[in-house]
């Protein structure tokens, strides 16, 4: 991976573009590969990763496939920092262009279990932006909180996670901040069965506000570690994973709560006042 500065036009989804399409393939290990056709160009191809609001840049060699393709392989050995790449192509030293998605195949993400080697999860999803140009989500948790099925209760939120790369201890607990106070803090008790555990949140134990939820596995004198869902192959989740919210009575005044996902699919709890 390299270090260096992005060409002078680098697109960042003002505009549409109608650039060539790229064919993905994910495997369950966490590698990606990209298939673009081959246009004839002279010169040394590269597929280009560029991390979104910053410099980093991952440069991959295209190489001849089968059928006039050009394929570049992303293993998951490399590593790939939290945050969104956008993908382009460069041949020789011409300036690179965008890429739009064709074919992702995506299944060997979906339900995936990842080894956790080294005490970290990698995650990363290739989507269509909204203007449909080609970018990788990705995300590099050490350790990680994989929030797996959520249950909406009256009162309260039911939820089963997995602990990867730690160890849940006796006096482990889900800590709840309140994102705009984070004085402001409430324990959920939770239940282990390996690095399988569940845990529940009273909506009346939470003043109105966005609460993010954090697994605390070593009790209140070890790290925290954002409890997540990462290991499928939805890219935004905040838009498609709904659940119902619930209207109750609290000693702040009627309320409306329920979970949702974040922008970068992190589990919260929105708790409004209701007029």
């Amino acid at each position: 991976m390299t270090l260096a500065p992005p060409a002078a036009h680098q697109h960042s989804d003002e505009e549409p573009v109608t650039g060539p399409r790229a064919d993905c393939v994910a495997d369950s290990a966490g590698g990606l590969t990209f298939d673009v056709a081959d246009r004839g160009e002279s010169g040394p191809a590269h597929l280009l990763l560029r991390r979104r609001d910053g410099e980093q840049e991952v440069r991959l060699p295209l190489t001849p496939a089968a059928d006039g393709r050009l394929r570049a392989a992303l293993p998951s050995s490399v590593e790939l920092p939290e945050g969104r790449w956008d993908v382009y192509v460069q041949v020789a030293d011409d300036e690179p262009y965008r890429l739009v998605p064709g074919v992702n195949d995506l299944r060997a993400l979906v339900d995936r279990v990842p080894g956790g080697s080294h005490g970290r999860v990698a995650a990363r999803i290739p989507y269509a932006t909204k203007l449909g140009n080609l970018t990788v989500r990705s995300w590099l948790r050490a350790p990680h909180a994989e929030a797996g099925e959520l249950h909406v209760g009256q009162d309260e939120l039911s939820v089963r996670a997995r602990a990867y790369g730690t160890e849940l201890a006796e006096d482990a607990y889900v800590e709840l901040v309140a994102r705009k106070a984070q004085a402001s803090v409430v324990r959920a008790g939770l239940t282990t069965d390996r690095s399988e555990f569940r845990f529940t949140v009273p909506y009346d134990a939470l003043r109105p506000g966005l609460w993010d939820l954090w697994l605390r596995p070593y009790g209140e004198n070890g790290s925290r570690v954002r409890i997540a869902r990462l290991l499928d192959d939805v890219a935004d989740k905040k838009p498609i994973f709904t659940y119902p919210k619930v209207t109750l009575e609290t000693e702040h005044g009627p309320v409306m709560a329920g979970p949702y996902y974040t922008g970068d699919n992190d589990l919260a709890v929105k708790v409004a006042a209701v007029e």
